[in-house]
């Protein structure tokens, strides 16, 4: 999960960790302020008990025969009430007469003494707890021992039910809850609109970026942040010794083209002076050794091209040339050259190669058909990018499956009689290869050989 979480994009990051973080924060803060409100409201009821346990410790307290005494009219009407859950109980604890006196809510019953269930005292002697009362409902309890001389040590007791205080702090939570999850969307909608707008520089930079790939812009324009425009800048200086570098490669390619390609020239026009089998093997290999410097050197000159940064072919244009052009060369033959391609259709790479590719698959379909050839275009997503397939089609007498990668094997003819070197299968495979692509060979709908191209596109 953390490699995943690893590729996902920094906005993502940004906004999954600040989210995370902003939960954690509010459910400490939310914690924290739960317990306060609880300990504030325990104490507001522990106060609130204690008046009626003072009240009681008074009239205990008052001059005069305690065995007279009417204990509990301390104003609260629900000590009357049998079971209502708010109980007092005044036990002495050295005998005498009259030993235990209840309210009448306690319809007999006795309250659990909170020191036998071992809660210390507190300021005071006074001991605050929870405990079961006879109704079987759970009891918030304030005891305190009092000495009266004469007249005895007595236990006083006031319990009330805490529904009154889980009730207040249920409430507490509910609204504390809700305004939480209201602050946490909030937080939310204001991260995502942090994040958007801090990562806006980086979302420019990499549509110029996109812009230079593609071939609309030969520098990263624009004006960037002071963190970020150093980056711009290192990509341009990037872009241009890239461009540097392939310039001196073609340089360096043609001048290697042109001192081979004149001694060979040199030797064949002496060996058309000299007559004989020695003459004829000497043209023979020259022509050999012409073919395959041409071939190494485009591809030297491909493989160099194949990495330059914003260099875009127009795909509907060179096809449109390609089809006059092998009107022109195959018009006594009367053969259909069908172009299909969609308008703004664009390869990621050189004009040259494009047309070497494309251009030796038409003219072998040419070579073989009997009356037609279609050359369609498809564009298909591919993430951010997209992948052109250029499909040749001929109804010529096709190949067999078994010498489908003869044929593209460099110089590999299955028919003499067929005029050319045996490079352009193997030209257009290799170039396909060079640029990431793809050449297959298949059954043509219309009867002959179908090949397959895919190639990059923008």
């Amino acid at each position: 999960m953390a490699f995943g979480f690893r590729r996902h994009s920094i906005a993502t990051r940004l906004f999954v960790s600040a989210i995370a973080w902003s939960l954690l924060i509010l459910l400490v803060a939310g914690l924290i302020l739960s317990t306060i409100y609880r300990r504030t409201t325990e104490r507001a009821f522990d106060e609130r008990l204690d008046v009626y346990l003072t009240d009681l410790v008074s009239d205990l307290a008052t001059p005069g025969e305690l065995e007279r005494k009417e204990l509990g009219t301390i104003g609260e009407p629900r000590f009357e009430l049998p079971l209502s859950g708010w109980y007092w109980q005044v036990t002495r604890l050295n005998g005498g007469p009259r030993d235990l006196r209840t309210s009448k809510s306690l319809f007999g019953g006795q309250l659990p003494k909170l020191a036998d269930l071992g809660v210390p005292a507190g300021e005071g002697g006074l001991r605050k707890g929870y405990a079961t009362g006879p109704d079987e409902r759970n009891l918030r309890i304030l005891e305190r021992v009092i000495d009266l001389g004469e007249d005895g040590r007595f236990h006083v007791a006031v319990a009330a039910p805490d529904e009154e205080i889980e009730n207040d702090i249920r409430s507490f939570g509910w609204a504390l809850g809700l305004t939480f999850a209201a602050l946490g969307v909030a937080l939310g909608l204001t991260t995502l609109a942090q994040v958007r707008y801090g990562l806006l520089p980086l979302i420019r930079l990499r549509k110029a970026v996109a812009d230079v790939r593609r071939g609309d812009a030969e520098h990263i324009e624009g004006k960037y942040p002071h963190d970020i425009a150093p980056l711009a800048g290192e990509l341009n200086l990037m872009i241009d010794a890239n461009r540097e570098i392939l310039g001196r490669a073609r340089t360096h390619v043609g001048n290697l083209a042109h001192a081979l390609k004149t001694p060979l020239s040199v030797i064949v026009n002496e060996a058309d002076g000299m007559p004989g089998p020695f003459a004829d093997k000497v043209r023979e290999q020259a022509a050999v050794m012409r073919d395959q410097i041409n071939y190494y050197l485009d591809r030297a000159r491909a493989a160099a091209l194949a990495g330059t940064l914003g260099t875009v072919t127009e795909v509907a244009p060179v096809l449109v040339g390609l089809k006059r052009a092998l009107g022109r060369i195959y018009r006594d033959r009367d053969l259909a050259v069908e172009v299909a391609v969609p308008e703004g259709t664009r390869f990621r790479g050189e004009r040259q190669d494009f047309e070497d590719m494309v251009g030796n698959l038409a003219d072998n379909a040419c070579k073989w058909a009997q009356a037609r050839v279609a050359v369609a275009v498809d564009v298909f997503p591919d993430g951010e990018r997209s992948t052109l397939q250029i499909v040749v089609d001929d109804d010529g007498p096709g190949l067999p499956p078994e010498a489908r990668s003869e044929v593209m094997r460099r110089g590999k003819r299955l028919d003499e009689t067929k005029p050319g070197s045996g490079l352009g299968l193997a030209i257009a495979a290799d170039l396909a290869d060079l640029y990431g692509g793809t050449l297959v060979l298949d059954d043509s709908p219309l009867g002959g050989l179908r090949a397959v191209l895919r190639l990059p596109g923008v």
